[in-house]
């Protein structure tokens, strides 16, 4: 009886009034003693509410609606695919909608209901894939930003194809927990592209300039991207990082050299097996006798540049001596860089001239390193320490860019 009363009093009321009644009527229905028959009456009076020619009756009924397991199913399913501020509270919370409801909703709806979806306390591996495959700019960030998105490399990377010009979806990204190292040297990658083409298009720096700038900012993001995964990943994380890096074309001699320069050993280990084929303890034999035959066949099998290979031995022999620096695992150690270039100018007759301008570009790096890290000492209270800790910061992307500009 109470069912009927309302629908005759919905005919004559108005439009807020009958949005508050269908709430009502919600309620009612999710919450109250109904037998049977009233049950069923309450049913069919809600789901010829979403006749109602006002959005406000269909948006009340989703509000209530939204977070309920007992909902009748029929009436959520047209919600979700009605307007977008109607369907968005059913997609962001209604437990009734299956994977492929959400990712048929994704295929069809706007950046709003997209970002509903998104925004999910959980969102399965399947919609995060659809989204990140059709979902726009706003859903992709909703989705990198929520941290019950199951979010596979593979969707992240499309992400990163389809938005990486996009500031905000990078940091998004970026602020992922157990972000995969090869993602992480992707979003580098993106930063630098657009730095450069901004850069470029301001008339600041001459293209190939912006390129090698870009180049170095990127390798030494990957050197610390490097060190991370080896103490987070051990050694497997690391060669699956080396092999993203070589499918990417990033894999070349001077970022395994800066790697080496500051005293990170892990990558040329990597690089060689990746290169080369031969087992990881074949290699590291070899790096052990790095001054014998057999590290210069090896280098030679992995395809590095010849004249690159004294600047490595002396590397690899000022490591031995000097050991791990002090945050040499994120930067140049400019007393390995000083070695080297002494080793390789008694050796050069002009054939290593593009060697050496690496190592003085390295040169002038870490120094300019080393006196932002001392530096504040020689104005620090007697006593005081100042400890280096190495950091991923995509700022010094854009930072590097506007220092040369």
């Amino acid at each position: 009886m109470i069912v009927r009363n309302f629908m005759q009093w919905a005919r004559t009321a108005a439009a807020a009034q009958r949005a508050e009644g269908a709430g009502a009527l919600a309620r009612a229905y999710l919450y109250s003693q109904m037998d049977e028959r009233e049950r069923r009456d309450a049913e069919i009076a809600l789901m010829s509410l979403l006749d109602d020619p006002s959005p406000l009756v269909r948006r009340a009924l989703s509000d209530n609606f939204a977070s309920a397991a007992d909902a009748p199913r029929s009436l959520i399913s047209a919600l979700a695919s009605d307007q977008s501020d109607i369907a968005a509270p059913v997609l962001s919370r209604s437990p009734l909608l299956s994977d492929a409801e959400l990712i048929d909703c994704a295929a069809i709806g706007d950046a709003y209901a997209q970002s509903a979806i998104a925004l999910r306390a959980r969102v399965p591996m399947a919609v995060g894939a659809a989204l990140a495959e059709v979902g726009a700019r706003e859903a992709a960030i909703s989705l990198a930003v929520n941290p019950g998105a199951e979010l596979a490399e593979f969707s992240m990377r499309r992400m990163i194809e389809r938005f990486g010009d996009d500031g905000e979806m990078r940091e998004a990204l970026l602020a992922r927990p157990w972000l995969p190292a090869a993602i992480r040297s992707e979003l580098v990658a993106a930063t630098a592209a657009s730095l450069t083409a901004f850069v470029v298009d301001c008339a600041w720096l001459s293209p190939e300039r912006a390129e090698r700038l870009s180049r170095e900012a990127r390798d030494k993001a990957n050197v610390a991207i490097v060190a991370d995964t080896a103490l987070r990943d051990g050694r497997s994380g690391v060669r699956e990082l080396v092999a993203y890096l070589r499918e990417s074309g990033q894999l070349t001699p001077s970022l395994v050299l800066r790697a080496l320069l500051s005293g990170n050993r892990d990558l040329l280990e990597a690089a060689l097996v990746e290169l080369s084929g031969l087992r990881e303890d074949r290699v590291a034999g070899h790096l052990r006798e790095f001054r014998g035959a057999g590290f210069a066949a090896l280098y030679a099998k992995a395809g590095l540049p010849a004249k690159f290979l004294p600047a490595f031995r002396a590397a690899l022999e000022a490591q031995r001596e000097f050991g791990a620096m002090e945050g040499g695992e994120a930067r140049l150690s400019l007393v390995m860089v000083e070695r080297v270039l002494t080793a390789c100018e008694e050796l050069n007759g002009g054939e290593l001239d593009r060697l050496m301008a690496l190592l003085r570009r390295f040169e002038v790096e870490a120094a300019l390193e080393q006196a932002r890290a001392e530096a504040p000492l020689l104005s620090a209270p007697a006593g005081e320490e100042s400890v280096y800790a190495p950091v991923i910061d995509m700022d010094a992307l854009e930072a590097a860019m506007a220092e040369a500009a």
